[in-house]
């Protein structure tokens, strides 16, 4: 963290957002959904998806006219364990919520549940749906295409979205296990944090129009944009360190999150029309919830994966290693860390907050690092 960077209480900064949605057209209860969505991020020490993010995502998006307020959540087709869902360009964790209950609400009763959904929104981090799984005794799966930013093995083009593929399986443990991340070698949100914290990528993120590695982040996030810069699969460049890996579970999201509800897919997720104007980015989600007890006594599935993430934990460490870590863990810690401090805002997003609260004349919110 940078010298200027200071800390706000989550309940400060959660009604602030809860706050804002509202003034903008966002019903009371769905912004009190996204506010947890984003508040979660930050409590996880997810900095690159949560408030960092409530700005230049949310509240430009909704005042650009490209993201609807009002969350118009249409069934499509439904059976006993499987729905379609049309959000119609509305908040995408609303949607996405929803969603996640419909699946939970069919594996309780059938075993499991999948709800696919078409023309949604930025849906925040994924784990958040995962964990929304855990909590009712069920392993949770989720994915997200988004817009185009990962060049396939052997290409330099930006055609899939980062595509997470999530997963949430619960323990016997304090925390479950949260496998929540991007199909890319880093996705834009981390390169957010770099570029706020005025600092060049490392080497093998993001490559140009000839194959070559870039650093330079403020640049990339404008080049990302014209399709003059790539991330990289999980793998990184080529075959040589097994980039068709990573290139083909993008590919695996942007099937499930386009295919199964006729929804937009690569270069239709831009966010602009054909004449470059600024559109709704027609995102696709996929979200599937395991009921445990249908196959096993849910203490008994707990106790296993206890022992096996402890048994990973405790194996041999390579020299210099002060620990082993599984998915989720790292997460859960930081998340005890800040319980006393906060979200952490840089001096580019204190003055994205006083900027959101001028425009909307919200002067009952004075922040601290405003003395």
């Amino acid at each position: 963290m940078s010298e200027k960077t200071v800390w706000l209480k989550y309940e400060l900064v959660e009604k602030f957002m809860i706050d804002t949605f509202k003034t903008i057209g966002v019903p009371e209860e769905d912004a009190a959904i996204c506010a947890d969505v984003l508040i979660t991020a930050d409590k996880r020490g997810i900095d690159s998806h949560g408030a960092g993010r409530f700005k230049t995502i949310y509240y430009d998006r909704i005042k650009d006219g490209i993201q609807k307020p009002v969350t118009n959540f249409e069934v499509i087709k439904e059976g006993p364990t499987t729905a379609v869902v049309d959000g119609h360009h509305g908040m995408g964790h609303v949607i996405a919520k929803k969603s996640m209950q419909m699946a939970i609400d069919k594996a309780a009763r059938y075993g499991m549940g999948m709800v696919a959904v078409r023309n949604s929104t930025h849906y925040g981090i994924a784990g958040y749906y995962a964990l929304m799984a855990c909590d009712n005794g069920m392993i949770g799966i989720t994915g997200t295409n988004a817009r185009p930013s990962i060049a396939p093995t052997f290409g330099v083009e930006n055609m899939l979205g980062t595509n997470p593929l999530t997963f949430g399986i619960p323990t016997d443990e304090e925390f479950p296990f949260i496998l929540d991340c991007a199909t890319s070698v880093s996705q834009r949100g981390k390169i957010e944090v770099y570029d706020r914290e005025g600092k060049e990528l490392p080497k093998g993120w993001v490559i140009d129009e000839e194959g070559n590695t870039r650093t330079d982040t403020k640049q990339i996030l404008i080049d990302l944009v014209k399709g003059k810069a790539a991330l990289t699969p999980l793998g990184g460049i080529g075959e040589e360190t097994a980039g068709y890996k990573g290139y083909g579970y993008a590919t695996v999201v942007e099937i499930l999150s386009s295919a199964l509800q006729d929804g937009a897919y690569l270069k239709q997720l831009t966010g602009f029309d054909e004449e470059g104007n600024k559109a709704p980015y027609k995102l696709g989600h996929f979200f599937i919830a395991i009921n445990i007890s249908s196959f096993i006594n849910t203490g008994i599935f707990k106790k296993i994966v206890g022992n096996i993430l402890r048994e990973l934990r405790a194996s041999k460490k390579m020299p210099g290693a002060e620990r082993i870590y599984t998915a989720g863990e790292k997460e859960y810690y930081e998340g005890k860390k800040r319980e006393n401090k906060g979200v952490p805002l840089n001096e580019n997003l204190q003055k994205q907050f006083v900027q959101v609260r001028d425009e909307l004349g919200l002067s009952k919110y004075k922040f601290d690092f405003e003395k």
